[in-house]
């Protein structure tokens, strides 16, 4: 019998097509703008139509195909997908001027990567007739481990290898990272909510943001009546999402959503930083580790060590039934001895299916609206 439900965010209840959208105009700002590389000045711009949004996705992802495999790797943070793919475009244009400026390049990458060092490459670049090689992204990361870390590793010995230099800071979640980061809030939440966000003021203003614009992946009504019938029936809910908690609390309001939980049964990406900055040895909390979920279904009543002391299968492991769309979320179910129900509505949608029947999933539903059927039949019994 299921006692609780524990629902991810991205890809089961509101699509990630808007994260999506903010990762590639981050990416296209940092290689356009006069703020950071400045290559094509002309075609960047603060507001786009979702076509053009489309047409600068589809180039800096490759249709999706970079966006897919980073998932695949069960990567689960897009400020980790926008580093890399970013991180990767400097190296490919670094490495076209590397025969006249070695000296430079070494400087550069040994050092934090910041906006200042951005705009000092930014001088040397515009006097050159480098070219975006999107493309080579997959061909060069057919041999990285699967794994964030095997990722960031990879990152950094292409670096090596293509620019000549024994050692540099690609591998690292430094300054680069987090000019990343901020430049992707400004984008998701826009310049009313980005100081609230980041804690750190917009670099480039006007943007709108996409909080209150978001896509859904079923009637917001259906979604809502699906929660009340589950608390009707005695079953908790809750939601371990990698989003920040000001990117899950204003959709989930202005949809007509919050009011159907308890605060406590949601965690975030803040409470997961949170507890990352509070735990000398246990960095890495975010899915696929359990912590996100293990927090949740305590009502965040244990305290963070006590939850990362859990044993693991959980007591009572089969009475919760974690609900995702990605790998990250049924490897953290299986640590936990949970159950689990796939959802196709992610970003490879109905192909995904052949990976969760391959890992085994309990569940796997067309859509989040099949988790009330699904529950509610095993409460009756």
């Amino acid at each position: 019998m299921i006692k609780t439900v524990l629902f991810d965010v991205d890809g089961v209840l509101l699509s990630e097509e808007r994260y999506f959208d903010a990762s590639a105009l981050t990416v296209w700002e940092v290689l356009c703008s006069e703020q950071y590389l400045g290559l094509s000045p002309n075609e960047f711009k603060t507001h786009y139509t979702d076509d053009e949004i489309d047409e600068i996705r589809a180039r800096v992802f490759v249709q999706d195909k970079v966006l897919t495999f980073l998932k695949s790797c069960g990567l689960n943070a897009n400020w980790d997908m926008i580093y890399l793919t970013a991180a990767y475009q400097i190296i490919m244009l670094l490495e076209q001027i590397k025969e006249t400026e070695s000296e430079r390049i070494t400087h550069w990458v040994t050092h934090e990567i910041n906006r200042e060092i951005l705009l000092e490459m930014k001088e040397t670049l515009a006097e050159t007739n480098c070219f975006f090689d999107f493309e080579s992204f997959l061909d060069d990361f057919q041999g990285a481990d699967a794994s964030k870390a095997g990722l960031f590793t990879h990152l950094n010995q292409l670096a090596q290898e293509k620019l000549g230099v024994d050692h540099t800071v690609f591998g690292e979640q430094g300054e680069l990272w987090s000019t990343c980061e901020l430049i992707s809030q400004e984008w998701y939440v826009g310049d009313q909510y980005v100081f609230q966000s980041t804690g750190r003021p917009s670099v480039q203003l006007g943007k709108k943001g996409f909080l209150s614009d978001e896509k859904v992946l079923a009637k917001p009504e259906a979604i809502a009546a699906m929660f009340e019938s589950l608390k009707e029936a005695g079953v908790q809910i809750g939601i371990g999402t990698g989003r920040p908690e000001l990117e899950t609390v204003e959709p989930f309001q202005h949809l007509g959503w919050f009011e159907h939980f308890d605060p406590n049964n949601i965690v975030t990406a803040d409470d997961v930083l949170a507890a990352e900055k509070v735990t000398q040895n246990h960095k890495g909390l975010s899915k696929p580790h359990p912590f996100t979920y293990v927090w949740a279904l305590s009502s965040k009543q244990k305290s963070i060590p006590e939850c990362l002391e859990t044993a693991f299968p959980i007591k009572n492991g089969k009475e919760t039934l974690i609900v995702g769309d990605s790998l990250a979320d049924l490897l953290a179910a299986r640590t936990m001895g949970c159950h689990f129900a796939a959802v196709l509505t992610g970003l490879s949608g109905e192909k995904a299916r052949k990976q969760f029947e391959e890992y085994e999933a309990d569940y796997i539903l067309d859509n989040v609206l099949g988790v009330k059927e699904l529950v509610l039949s095993m409460v009756e019994k």
